[in-house]
């Protein structure tokens, strides 16, 4: 109940622009080819459900696919850049600037590359996503506190049991920080990447739905992976609560 009352907020906000979203495109305001209204969008998921369910299930798998690339890629960077001074200075300048390379530059290239395969997609999500896992992970075992450092080595612990028992638990917080961001963002990388070169997929159904003008349709792609990031958010969300039970549950109201 406590869930559902703080989202209760962005709830009404949502059911207002889709009311005010709704009496404009009836009012003709603006042309349906367009905007179609909600209950158009709403009609194109239904009727097309064929067409687009098994379009999400592509798009679903090549987004899980390359977040697990990610994570696992990401989480060895953090810890390598963490334990080796030597890697952290190599790697960490690269790993920031692969943020600067235009996602919609690297998708066709990939896609040349790699073939049209599922491949360059999961490549591409993982390319999107690596960074906020890496950085959050990597900025976790480096915020823990110094004196209870001291306090495992005044027990004589080695380098692996600080790792393993104080600096990797005291991360995870900002680990799954790292994995929710990236779980909603990972579906930018799968539909560049199926614009780039797909017959299948959420990014496919959407650039085919635009150059057929089938508009509601398009709006009907759009609703799906947003469906779909939220989904992958909200999941890691749950699953940050089931693992990290020490750490404190920040305040849904904004509070202290």
């Amino acid at each position: 109940m406590s869930r559902l009352r703080d989202a209760a907020p962005a709830l009404g906000l949502a059911l207002a622009g889709l009311i005010a979203w709704e009496a404009i495109v009836r009012a003709e305001l603006i042309d349906e080819l367009l905007l179609p209204s909600p209950t158009q969008v709403s009609t194109a998921l239904w009727e097309d459900r064929s067409l687009l369910g098994p379009d999400l299930v592509v798009t679903a798998w090549e987004v899980l696919a390359g977040l697990a690339v990610a994570v696992v890629v990401g989480a060895g960077l953090a810890v390598a850049m963490h334990l080796f001074t030597g890697v952290r200075r190599a790697l960490k300048p690269l790993v920031v600037g692969s943020q600067a390379v235009p996602v919609p530059v690297v998708a066709p290239l990939l896609i040349l590359v790699l073939g049209f395969g599922i491949a360059p997609k999961v490549l591409m999500v993982a390319l999107v996503c690596f960074f906020p896992v890496t950085i959050n992970f990597y900025d976790g075992l480096r915020s823990v506190e110094p004196d209870q450092r001291k306090v495992l080595r005044s027990f004589a612990a080695t380098r692996w049991q600080t790792f393993r028992l104080l600096e990797a638990p005291s991360a995870l917080p900002q680990a799954f920080t790292g994995i929710r961001v990236a779980a909603a963002v990972a579906v930018i990388g799968a539909v560049f990447a199926e614009w780039a070169g797909s017959d299948s997929g959420l990014g496919h159904a959407l650039l085919t739905a635009n150059g057929q003008l089938l508009t509601a349709r398009a709006f009907a792609c759009v609703v799906l992976l947003f469906a779909l990031a939220v989904v992958l958010y909200e999941s890691f969300a749950l699953l940050e609560r089931r693992l990290v039970r020490w750490a404190p549950t920040p305040d849904p109201s904004g509070g202290p």
